[in-house]
């Protein structure tokens, strides 16, 4: 899976998550998306597991800070 088609599937699930049309990009953080906070960013995190079949560690998590740096994570486990 590449870059682009992490980003493709990352904007379904964002538009999902936040009710929105979210453009998504590497440096969209979540100070720039209204209503992203402690549980929707638990309920984005778990769509994105299951989406990608993946398992994120609290660490991994803890040390995003931006979606670039969540699709780096992303393409190394799939």
């Amino acid at each position: 899976m590449d870059e682009q088609q992490i980003y493709a599937r990352l904007t379904e699930i964002f538009s999902s998550v936040f009710d929105d049309d979210i453009q998504v990009n590497p440096a969209l953080s979540a100070k720039d998306v209204d209503g992203w906070d402690s549980l929707s960013h638990i309920r984005l995190i778990l769509t994105i597991e299951k989406a990608f079949k993946i398992k994120f560690s609290t660490s991994e998590i803890g040390k995003l800070e931006n979606v670039g740096q969540l699709v780096a994570l992303i393409k190394a486990r799939v």
